[in-house]
Order: C-alpha cells, then structure tokens, then sequence
C-alpha cells in the first residue's frame, strides 16, 4: 500500500529545540512527522512551497484566563472550556492551562471539576489548570478582586492536594503574604507546580519559598516587587535563581521590550523563560468589552484595562508575542519558539500527548506573518 506523504518546503523549521534552514516538513498519517533536508524529498510526495515564515510546533501556553468572548472565571464549565479551547486552537495553542483568577472556593471547586470533566471528555488542548490565587497578597493585586484575596487554610491544601491527584497538571500562583513555606513544601510533594506571583515579598523572602520548592514565577515584573539598589525584590530573587522558571506576557505593553532583553542578559538561564499569553475573553474574538468580578474591562490599543487603566490580562496570541520577541526585545527565533513550545512543556508533569516535531507531535503551525494577530496562524494538517 503506498504511503501519501505531503511535504511543506520554503520555511524555516522548529522543531520544539533547533531551527533548521533547506529542509522539508513531511507528513503523512501512516509515520507522523519528520524534517528532511530539501534534497531528499521523497520522490512520490505531494508538494506545498511555502513563501518564507516559520513552521513550528503547537504552542503550550501555562496561562489562559479565557478566550472566544468568554471567561473562566464567569461560568466554570465544560461548555466554557470547549469555547476556550476552540478559539485558542484556532491561533495555534496545542496544550494550555485554563486559569482561574482569585474567585470564591465554590468556584475553584467548580474549576477543578469542570476541568477533570473536560479531560474525560478529552476537549482538545486542556492538559489541566492553572489556580492564580487566591493566596496573594493585596498589596500587588492588580485587576484581582482584594476582597477574595486570604490566607491558604487546611481546607484549602486539602483540596488542592486531592486536585493534582485528579488532574494531570496543577499549577498555582501563590504570594508568601499567605501561604507558609510548610504549605508550600506539602504542596509540591503532592505534585502541584507552584509559581510565586501578586506578592510583595522581599528577596530573602522569595529564596525561602524556592529552597521549599516552588519552582516558577508569575508574569515576570507584573503584580511583584520589583528590582530596587537596596532590595532586589522577586524581580532580583528570579534573575538570581537558574533553576526557576518565569512566564513573560511579551505583549510591549506589561513589560518594555528593553527590560525584557535585560532580564534575559541577566538569568543565567535564560532559557528558562517562557511565553503566557494572559489571554482573556476577548482572544480569538471580537468583543471589545467584558465583566471581570462585576468590572467592566475595556479592550483598545493592545491592551486590557479597568475604568482605572490598571492591566487587566493581556489582548494576546502566542504568533504577536513571537514577533515581539524577534523584531523588538531581539531575542532569537530558536530561542522565541522553544519559548512557547518546550520550555512551558517542561514544566508540565504530563503535556497530554502533545509533542514536537519528529517526535510524534500531531500538531504543527504555519506562522506566516507573525505581526498581523490571529490571522498570522494556520494548522497544517496530515494528508
């Protein structure tokens, strides 16, 4: 029985760790994916030549409040989850973590379960959940809900422990304002990945919780202390630390460009940093307004904003944010792609299935034109 492969020619070509230049995608459901020198196509293959872009794996995306005119925190459902999941498909996320902001515990038990139904029902894309809070602190709020911001109890670590028993992925952003390095500790030995995030702790502070275990940080320079002359803040302690991964919303609006080339020039690994998109209802949508806890969030400029101007998530894809990283901070594509791809999956107990090309990954994107949003984007299929 012949074998119908269909090879993509004229890109680049990431394979999730290298770039490669003269090679060929081919593609075939019989033997999945693999990357070939161009020289060697395989005779009898069908032929796409693509006008230059990239070719890349599906992004993994650790940081998905919501998407398609809909948010998480609004209705923790199934049916949220599959409107979630089809908009962020269709810019080119293969796996992500639905994040549930600072909300009431009914609603993060609502969370929990309406994820484990999702992953039963094997909604495409979801490989867990990411709880952003409540355990912050107030003073580095930003557009969470003060009101609902406490302290972790035994209740509460009992339901995450049971948690990352029932789900593949748990991540949870926690500020030491309100979770003891004890909790901590309990926490990550039960599985849960934890990231320090919406704190105002001070660097001593900070290398506590990641000696206990925590091995992340939240939107690197938003909603935390920042870098000082006299305290380096979790800004510093992350820098600092090579073993500790950092989300960057890599938007040009939550952080400059050049703070983002400084900090890169700064982390011994810099490797370890990786794209979020900080998605929100309106990703892969038209809405130009939503309701966030009963505020109104505003959408213009590339931006998201309460009445007040404070950021409230970010109007982002994973393509614009390569393209930031590229054309703006000069970060280089090999390193811009893993960013989205294998440095988040890394972190990931279990990515679902999703893997990287000539590694039995069933997804692969065509970014053509990564400066122009949702459009820049296309899936490529097998024959």
């Amino acid at each position: 029985m012949t074998v119908l492969i269909k090879a993509y020619t004229g890109a680049l070509i990431h394979d999730g760790e290298r770039l490669h230049s003269g090679h060929a995608l081919l593609m075939s459901k019989a033997e999945g994916c693999r990357i070939v020198p161009d020289v060697d196509l395989p005779e009898d293959c069908e032929v796409e030549a693509l006008d230059g872009g990239l070719i890349a794996p599906g992004f993994v995306d650790l940081q998905v409040n919501g998407g398609g005119g809909v948010l998480l925190n609004d209705d923790p459902s199934v049916d949220i989850l599959r409107i979630m999941a089809a908009a962020h498909a269709r810019l080119g996320t293969a796996a992500f973590l639905p994040t549930l902001i600072t909300d009431t515990p009914d609603r993060t038990r609502a969370a929990i379960d309406a994820v484990a139904l999702a992953l039963d029902d094997r909604v495409q894309g979801i490989v867990g959940l990411h709880l952003e809070g409540p355990h912050l602190s107030v003073a580095r709020k930003g557009a969470h809900d003060g009101a609902l911001i406490r302290a972790m109890t035994d209740v509460d670590l009992a339901l995450l422990v049971e948690a990352a028993e029932r789900l593949p992925n748990v991540m949870l952003t926690v500020a030491p304002e309100s979770v003891t390095l004890d909790q901590m500790r309990r926490l990550t030995d039960a599985g849960v990945i934890l990231s320090l995030g919406h704190t105002d702790a001070d660097r001593a502070t900070c290398h506590a919780a990641f000696d206990a275990g925590v091995r992340c940080v939240t939107h690197l320079f938003n909603a935390m202390s920042q870098l000082g002359s006299r305290e380096p803040g979790l800004v510093g302690a992350t820098l600092e630390r090579e073993e500790v991964h950092a989300g960057l919303i890599a938007d040009a609006v939550h952080v400059h460009p050049a703070s983002i080339r400084i900090a890169l020039n700064a982390k011994p690994r810099s490797d370890r940093v990786f794209l979020v998109t900080d998605a929100m209802a309106p990703a892969g949508s038209d809405i130009d307004r939503f309701t966030l806890s009963g505020r109104d969030v505003f959408r213009g400029d590339g931006r998201l904003t309460l009445s007040d101007g404070t950021l409230a998530g970010a109007d982002l894809d994973m393509a614009t944010a390569l393209n930031v990283m590229v054309e703006q901070v000069g970060d280089t594509t090999k390193n811009a792609v893993a960013r989205a791809t294998a440095t988040p999956a890394a972190l990931l107990r279990d990515i679902g299935g999703v893997g990287f090309i000539g590694k039995s990954t069933q997804w692969v994107n065509y970014i053509a034109r990564a400066d122009q949003k949702g459009s820049s984007t296309r899936r490529l299929g097998l024959v």
